[in-house]
């Protein structure tokens, strides 16, 4: 699921390993919340590639920073919990 509105944003590179793994180890987080997910690929952007340069994969959620190298489950998931009704 990925949508330009969205919660989540995994800031990345296409050819990164660890952002693809990020991305795979979200999306049934995400989809089992019914948050969406934006990518951004930081080499695309040559102000966000000179702001991360190695320091991606990159998670956020409503703008606050998750986790960065590796999927955190359980910041991730106390996140989505928290910022229920």
């Amino acid at each position: 699921m990925t949508t330009p509105d969205a919660p989540f944003i995994l800031y990345g590179r296409a050819w990164c390993h660890l952002c693809e793994d990020m991305r795979a180890a979200l999306e049934p987080i995400a989809e089992r919340f019914g948050v969406a997910v934006r990518w951004i690929d930081i080499d695309e952007d040559l102000a966000l590639e000179a702001h991360y340069k190695e320091l991606v994969p990159i998670l956020t959620l409503d703008g606050a920073e998750l986790c960065r190298y590796r999927l955190d489950a359980d910041t991730v998931l106390a996140a989505l919990r928290a910022r229920r009704p």
